[in-house]
Protein backbone atom coordinates (compact mmCIF):
# COMPACT_ATOMS: atom_id res chain seq x y z
CA UNK A 1 0.00 0.00 0.00
CA UNK A 2 1.69 3.43 -0.97
CA UNK A 3 2.69 5.19 2.23
CA UNK A 4 1.06 8.94 2.82
CA UNK A 5 2.67 11.79 4.04
CA UNK A 6 1.55 15.46 5.02
CA UNK A 7 4.41 18.38 3.96
CA UNK A 8 3.74 21.22 6.67
CA UNK A 9 5.33 24.03 5.26
CA UNK A 10 5.35 22.89 1.65
CA UNK A 11 5.30 26.52 -0.08
CA UNK A 12 8.91 27.36 1.44
CA UNK A 13 12.47 26.25 -0.33
CA UNK A 14 12.64 23.31 2.08
CA UNK A 15 9.09 21.91 1.89
CA UNK A 16 9.15 21.80 -1.85
CA UNK A 17 12.49 19.77 -1.76
CA UNK A 18 11.04 17.13 0.69
CA UNK A 19 7.79 16.86 -1.45
CA UNK A 20 9.35 16.47 -4.50
CA UNK A 21 11.84 14.22 -3.34
CA UNK A 22 9.19 12.14 -1.54
CA UNK A 23 6.98 11.75 -4.61
CA UNK A 24 9.76 10.38 -6.22
CA UNK A 25 10.19 7.61 -4.31
CA UNK A 26 6.73 6.61 -4.37
CA UNK A 27 5.04 8.26 -1.71
CA UNK A 28 1.54 9.88 -1.74
CA UNK A 29 2.06 13.34 -0.32
CA UNK A 30 -0.68 15.91 0.88
CA UNK A 31 1.75 19.59 0.77
CA UNK A 32 -0.21 21.92 3.35
CA UNK A 33 0.91 25.87 3.29
CA UNK A 34 -0.20 28.99 3.49
CA UNK A 35 -1.08 29.61 0.30
CA UNK A 36 -2.24 26.95 -2.69
CA UNK A 37 0.10 26.25 -5.53
CA UNK A 38 0.23 23.81 -8.63
CA UNK A 39 1.70 20.73 -7.64
CA UNK A 40 2.95 17.19 -9.49
CA UNK A 41 0.70 14.45 -10.46
CA UNK A 42 0.87 12.68 -7.06
CA UNK A 43 0.34 15.67 -4.70
CA UNK A 44 -2.70 17.26 -2.97
CA UNK A 45 -2.39 20.88 -2.19
CA UNK A 46 -4.41 22.13 0.59
CA UNK A 47 -3.84 25.55 2.30
CA UNK A 48 -4.01 25.29 5.94
CA UNK A 49 -2.91 27.81 9.14
CA UNK A 50 -0.55 25.80 11.26
CA UNK A 51 -1.71 28.29 14.05
CA UNK A 52 -5.39 27.13 13.98
CA UNK A 53 -5.59 23.51 15.02
CA UNK A 54 -9.02 22.76 13.75
CA UNK A 55 -7.34 23.68 10.11
CA UNK A 56 -4.16 21.52 10.59
CA UNK A 57 -7.41 18.74 11.79
CA UNK A 58 -9.09 19.32 8.80
CA UNK A 59 -6.38 18.96 6.47
CA UNK A 60 -5.09 16.03 7.58
CA UNK A 61 -8.24 14.41 7.32
CA UNK A 62 -8.53 10.74 7.96
CA UNK A 63 -4.32 10.26 8.58
CA UNK A 64 -1.03 10.04 7.83
CA UNK A 65 2.08 7.83 7.79
CA UNK A 66 3.80 10.42 8.20
CA UNK A 67 4.17 14.36 9.37
CA UNK A 68 7.01 16.49 8.57
CA UNK A 69 7.02 19.71 9.64
CA UNK A 70 8.98 22.64 7.76
CA UNK A 71 7.49 25.29 9.84
CA UNK A 72 8.39 24.12 13.68
CA UNK A 73 9.44 26.53 16.32
CA UNK A 74 8.06 26.70 19.20
CA UNK A 75 6.94 24.66 22.37
CA UNK A 76 3.18 25.38 21.52
CA UNK A 77 4.05 23.84 18.23
CA UNK A 78 5.67 20.95 19.60
CA UNK A 79 2.24 20.33 21.75
CA UNK A 80 0.22 20.66 18.57
CA UNK A 81 1.95 18.07 16.57
CA UNK A 82 2.62 15.60 19.98
CA UNK A 83 -1.07 15.47 19.86
CA UNK A 84 -1.51 14.14 16.40
CA UNK A 85 -0.91 10.61 17.48
CA UNK A 86 -4.10 9.08 16.98
CA UNK A 87 -3.82 10.69 12.93
CA UNK A 88 0.14 10.23 12.32
CA UNK A 89 2.29 7.32 12.17
CA UNK A 90 5.51 9.93 12.77
CA UNK A 91 7.11 12.94 12.65
CA UNK A 92 9.90 14.62 10.88
CA UNK A 93 10.76 18.11 12.49
CA UNK A 94 13.38 20.66 11.37
CA UNK A 95 15.13 22.38 14.43
CA UNK A 96 18.08 24.13 13.97
CA UNK A 97 22.07 23.85 14.51
CA UNK A 98 21.89 27.00 16.35
CA UNK A 99 20.91 25.21 19.29
CA UNK A 100 24.24 24.11 20.68
CA UNK A 101 25.85 25.70 22.95
CA UNK A 102 29.54 25.53 24.60
CA UNK A 103 31.08 24.95 28.20
CA UNK A 104 30.75 28.08 28.83
CA UNK A 105 27.24 29.10 27.35
CA UNK A 106 28.64 30.78 24.42
CA UNK A 107 26.11 30.58 21.54
CA UNK A 108 25.17 31.65 18.05
CA UNK A 109 22.53 33.68 18.40
CA UNK A 110 24.01 36.10 21.77
CA UNK A 111 27.98 35.85 20.10
CA UNK A 112 28.60 39.60 19.89
CA UNK A 113 32.68 38.74 18.45
CA UNK A 114 35.85 36.05 19.24
CA UNK A 115 35.41 36.81 22.51
CA UNK A 116 31.78 35.17 23.29
CA UNK A 117 31.33 33.27 20.32
CA UNK A 118 31.03 29.43 21.13
CA UNK A 119 34.32 27.46 21.22
CA UNK A 120 32.65 24.08 19.44
CA UNK A 121 34.22 20.50 18.60
CA UNK A 122 35.01 20.04 15.33
CA UNK A 123 33.00 18.19 14.06
CA UNK A 124 30.08 18.83 16.81
CA UNK A 125 27.55 15.83 17.77
CA UNK A 126 24.26 15.81 18.40
CA UNK A 127 25.65 15.43 22.21
CA UNK A 128 27.05 18.60 22.29
CA UNK A 129 24.90 20.58 25.53
CA UNK A 130 22.32 22.74 24.17
CA UNK A 131 20.96 26.52 25.10
CA UNK A 132 18.26 25.50 27.70
CA UNK A 133 14.48 25.52 26.29
CA UNK A 134 12.79 29.01 26.69
CA UNK A 135 10.74 31.44 24.83
CA UNK A 136 13.74 34.32 24.63
CA UNK A 137 15.70 33.30 21.58
CA UNK A 138 15.07 31.25 18.61
CA UNK A 139 17.04 28.79 19.52
CA UNK A 140 15.60 28.66 23.11
CA UNK A 141 12.63 28.18 21.13
CA UNK A 142 13.90 25.37 19.35
CA UNK A 143 14.91 23.63 21.99
CA UNK A 144 11.72 23.80 23.59
CA UNK A 145 9.81 22.53 20.71
CA UNK A 146 12.86 19.64 20.82
CA UNK A 147 12.07 18.64 24.49
CA UNK A 148 8.01 18.23 23.76
CA UNK A 149 8.50 16.15 21.13
CA UNK A 150 11.09 14.09 22.15
CA UNK A 151 9.24 13.31 25.70
CA UNK A 152 6.12 12.48 23.23
CA UNK A 153 4.61 9.00 22.71
CA UNK A 154 4.87 10.20 19.16
CA UNK A 155 7.94 8.56 17.13
CA UNK A 156 9.80 11.86 16.13
CA UNK A 157 12.97 12.55 14.12
CA UNK A 158 14.52 16.10 15.00
CA UNK A 159 16.95 17.65 12.34
CA UNK A 160 19.16 20.24 12.88
CA UNK A 161 20.04 21.31 9.86
CA UNK A 162 23.11 24.39 8.96
CA UNK A 163 22.73 27.05 6.80
CA UNK A 164 20.14 26.02 4.35
CA UNK A 165 20.80 26.69 0.95
CA UNK A 166 18.55 26.06 -2.13
CA UNK A 167 16.65 27.74 -4.77
CA UNK A 168 13.33 29.73 -3.26
CA UNK A 169 15.20 30.65 -0.03
CA UNK A 170 13.90 34.00 1.79
CA UNK A 171 17.23 34.22 2.90
CA UNK A 172 19.77 33.14 0.45
CA UNK A 173 22.92 34.10 1.75
CA UNK A 174 24.60 33.49 -1.58
CA UNK A 175 23.27 36.83 -2.72
CA UNK A 176 26.25 38.45 -0.79
CA UNK A 177 28.96 37.32 -3.67
CA UNK A 178 25.93 37.19 -6.09
CA UNK A 179 25.15 40.74 -6.40
CA UNK A 180 28.89 41.79 -6.27
CA UNK A 181 30.06 40.20 -8.74
CA UNK A 182 27.25 41.36 -10.85
CA UNK A 183 27.90 44.97 -9.94
CA UNK A 184 31.91 44.06 -10.65
CA UNK A 185 32.81 45.09 -7.34
CA UNK A 186 36.93 45.41 -8.00
CA UNK A 187 37.84 44.45 -4.68
CA UNK A 188 36.81 41.31 -2.51
CA UNK A 189 37.59 41.84 1.57
CA UNK A 190 37.04 38.89 3.39
CA UNK A 191 37.41 38.29 7.47
CA UNK A 192 39.07 35.70 9.58
CA UNK A 193 41.29 35.26 6.28
CA UNK A 194 38.28 33.97 4.23
CA UNK A 195 38.90 30.48 6.25
CA UNK A 196 35.34 30.64 8.30
CA UNK A 197 33.16 27.53 8.47
CA UNK A 198 30.05 27.53 8.63
CA UNK A 199 28.46 23.86 7.88
CA UNK A 200 25.55 24.39 4.85
CA UNK A 201 22.59 22.14 4.29
CA UNK A 202 21.45 22.24 0.62
CA UNK A 203 17.86 21.62 0.51
CA UNK A 204 17.96 18.26 -1.52
CA UNK A 205 20.67 16.68 0.97
CA UNK A 206 17.52 17.67 3.97
CA UNK A 207 14.77 16.44 1.96
CA UNK A 208 17.08 13.10 1.84
CA UNK A 209 17.33 13.09 5.19
CA UNK A 210 13.92 13.43 5.78
CA UNK A 211 13.11 10.83 3.44
CA UNK A 212 15.22 8.17 5.14
CA UNK A 213 13.89 9.60 8.64
CA UNK A 214 10.28 8.53 7.18
CA UNK A 215 11.13 5.48 6.04
CA UNK A 216 12.95 4.18 9.13
CA UNK A 217 10.52 5.84 12.28
CA UNK A 218 12.19 6.76 15.15
CA UNK A 219 12.62 9.25 18.28
CA UNK A 220 15.82 10.35 17.76
CA UNK A 221 18.02 13.84 17.13
CA UNK A 222 20.10 13.82 13.87
CA UNK A 223 22.96 16.75 12.20
CA UNK A 224 21.60 17.35 8.25
CA UNK A 225 24.55 18.96 6.15
CA UNK A 226 26.12 18.79 3.33
CA UNK A 227 29.58 16.58 2.79
CA UNK A 228 32.86 18.32 2.90
CA UNK A 229 31.56 22.10 3.41
CA UNK A 230 33.47 24.55 2.18
CA UNK A 231 34.93 27.93 3.65
CA UNK A 232 33.84 31.76 3.06
CA UNK A 233 37.10 32.06 0.50
CA UNK A 234 36.42 28.66 -1.62
CA UNK A 235 32.43 29.53 -1.51
CA UNK A 236 33.13 33.25 -2.91
CA UNK A 237 35.52 31.74 -5.47
CA UNK A 238 32.97 29.24 -6.36
CA UNK A 239 30.66 31.96 -7.26
CA UNK A 240 32.88 34.41 -8.85
CA UNK A 241 33.94 32.02 -11.82
CA UNK A 242 30.62 30.85 -12.67
CA UNK A 243 29.82 34.64 -13.09
CA UNK A 244 32.89 35.43 -14.57
CA UNK A 245 34.18 37.87 -12.20
CA UNK A 246 37.59 38.35 -10.64
CA UNK A 247 38.27 41.07 -7.63
CA UNK A 248 41.44 41.97 -6.10
CA UNK A 249 41.33 39.83 -2.49
CA UNK A 250 41.72 41.51 0.63
CA UNK A 251 41.97 39.22 3.29
CA UNK A 252 41.57 40.30 7.06
CA UNK A 253 43.04 38.63 10.10
CA UNK A 254 39.76 39.34 11.79
CA UNK A 255 37.11 42.33 10.77
CA UNK A 256 37.35 45.95 9.87
CA UNK A 257 35.75 48.89 11.35
CA UNK A 258 31.76 48.54 11.09
CA UNK A 259 31.88 45.25 10.20
CA UNK A 260 34.04 45.46 7.18
CA UNK A 261 35.00 41.53 5.66
CA UNK A 262 31.83 40.08 7.16
CA UNK A 263 29.65 38.27 5.03
CA UNK A 264 26.83 35.95 5.86
CA UNK A 265 28.81 32.78 6.58
CA UNK A 266 31.56 34.52 8.51
CA UNK A 267 32.51 32.90 12.17
CA UNK A 268 35.70 33.36 13.66
CA UNK A 269 35.97 29.43 14.89
CA UNK A 270 34.80 26.50 12.99
CA UNK A 271 31.27 25.24 13.23
CA UNK A 272 30.75 22.17 11.46
CA UNK A 273 28.11 19.22 11.90
CA UNK A 274 29.06 15.70 12.78
CA UNK A 275 27.00 13.59 10.43
CA UNK A 276 28.05 10.40 11.58
CA UNK A 277 24.98 9.41 13.21
CA UNK A 278 22.63 9.95 10.74
CA UNK A 279 24.87 7.89 8.51
CA UNK A 280 24.94 4.89 11.02
CA UNK A 281 21.04 5.31 11.88
CA UNK A 282 19.52 6.32 8.35
CA UNK A 283 22.34 5.35 5.80
CA UNK A 284 22.47 8.77 4.85
CA UNK A 285 24.33 9.49 1.79
CA UNK A 286 24.49 12.90 0.44
CA UNK A 287 22.68 13.47 -2.83
CA UNK A 288 25.04 16.41 -3.97
CA UNK A 289 27.67 18.95 -2.65
CA UNK A 290 27.36 22.55 -1.96
CA UNK A 291 29.17 23.36 -4.54
CA UNK A 292 27.90 20.68 -7.21
CA UNK A 293 24.13 22.42 -6.12
CA UNK A 294 25.41 26.41 -6.83
CA UNK A 295 24.70 26.86 -10.15
CA UNK A 296 21.24 26.16 -10.06
CA UNK A 297 20.54 28.72 -7.10
CA UNK A 298 23.33 31.10 -8.86
CA UNK A 299 20.97 31.17 -11.53
CA UNK A 300 18.14 31.21 -9.77
CA UNK A 301 19.25 34.46 -7.84
CA UNK A 302 20.42 36.27 -10.80
CA UNK A 303 16.77 35.49 -12.41
CA UNK A 304 15.16 36.21 -9.33
CA UNK A 305 16.70 39.76 -8.75
CA UNK A 306 16.59 41.09 -12.43
CA UNK A 307 12.44 40.70 -11.87
CA UNK A 308 12.47 43.46 -9.40
CA UNK A 309 14.37 45.35 -6.92
CA UNK A 310 16.79 42.54 -5.10
CA UNK A 311 15.09 44.06 -1.38
CA UNK A 312 11.58 42.74 -3.10
CA UNK A 313 13.12 40.02 -4.37
CA UNK A 314 15.08 38.97 -1.24
CA UNK A 315 13.44 40.78 2.00
CA UNK A 316 14.45 38.72 4.62
CA UNK A 317 18.26 39.13 3.21
CA UNK A 318 17.71 42.81 3.48
CA UNK A 319 16.05 42.74 7.11
CA UNK A 320 18.91 40.70 8.59
CA UNK A 321 21.72 41.70 6.70
CA UNK A 322 20.78 45.50 5.24
CA UNK A 323 22.56 47.78 3.22
CA UNK A 324 25.82 47.10 5.55
CA UNK A 325 26.17 43.80 3.09
CA UNK A 326 26.52 46.20 -0.10
CA UNK A 327 27.92 49.28 1.44
CA UNK A 328 30.95 49.79 -1.47
CA UNK A 329 31.55 53.29 -0.24
CA UNK A 330 32.33 52.77 3.33
CA UNK A 331 34.65 49.75 1.67
CA UNK A 332 36.60 52.19 -0.22
CA UNK A 333 37.11 54.98 2.34
CA UNK A 334 38.53 52.44 4.72
CA UNK A 335 40.98 50.87 1.77
CA UNK A 336 41.87 53.77 0.49
CA UNK A 337 42.74 55.34 4.20
CA UNK A 338 44.83 51.37 4.41
CA UNK A 339 46.86 51.25 1.22
CA UNK A 340 46.80 55.61 -0.24
CA UNK A 341 44.97 54.33 -3.16
CA UNK A 342 41.47 54.04 -4.52
CA UNK A 343 40.38 50.59 -4.55
CA UNK A 344 41.04 48.98 -7.93
CA UNK A 345 43.44 51.31 -9.44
Amino acid sequence: MQKRAFVLGASGQVGAAVVNTLVEYGWQVTAGGRRLREWTDGVRGVQVDRNDDASLTTALGDGHDVFVDCVAYTEQHGRQLAGLTDRVGSAVVLSSFSVYADGNGHTLDESTGLDDFPSMPVPIPESQQTVPPGPDTYSTRKVALENVLLNSSLPVTVLRPGAIAGPGSVLPREWYFVRRALDRRPVQILGYRGASLFHTTTTANLAELVRLAAERPGSRVLNAGDPDPLTVRQIATAINDMLEHRPEEVLLPDLGPDGIGETPWSVPRPYRLDLTAAERLLGYRPVTGYQAALPALVDWLVAAAGRQDWQMAFPRFARVYGSSAFNYAAEDAWLAARSGRHPGR
